[in-house]
């Protein structure tokens, strides 16, 4: 796909870039989330500050018919251990997230409201969540659901 999305929540603003070709020699999501937060996040950043990112990243054979490749990588400065904070997933998601155009997703910033990021077709919109405060987790995504297909 060959572009990042970047959200920034505490201006309310999206942005496509290209994926540079500075990332490029950096494979899969591991790669692209150390070469961003490297680049982007001074090291004395506290981990819970708006100005830390939080990277999403897929994996490079990610939508391939390679078998057991649909991987990504979420990625931050950890409230942990003040370090690098990594989680590796597989499943549906990184394939949706490369098959919308995107092979990472990097976000900064605090919302002043509840809001959830919603990627569709190449496209992203910062949304407002007010309406699901207090849900759970799993009321969350299944009004979330009912709102977008009925």
């Amino acid at each position: 796909m060959w572009k990042i999305l970047r959200v920034d929540l505490t201006k309310n603003r999206i942005k496509h870039e290209e994926l540079g070709k500075d990332l490029t020699r950096y494979i899969g999501g591991t790669g692209f989330s150390t070469n961003i937060i490297y680049r982007e996040l001074d090291p004395l950043t506290p981990p819970l500050d708006p100005r830390n990112v939080l990277v999403f990243a897929t994996g490079p054979l990610t939508g391939t018919s390679s078998p057991m490749a649909s991987r990504y990588i979420v990625a931050a400065k950890s409230p942990l251990t003040g370090l690098w904070g990594e989680a590796d997933s597989g499943g549906f998601w990184a394939t949706e997230l490369k098959f919308s155009g995107f092979d990472a997703v990097v976000v900064q910033g605090a919302s002043k409201i509840p809001v959830y990021l919603w990627i569709h077709d190449g496209k992203a919109e910062i949304r407002s969540a007010k309406e699901f405060q207090g849900l759970s987790t799993y009321e969350t995504e299944r009004a979330i659901k009912k709102r977008m297909w009925g």
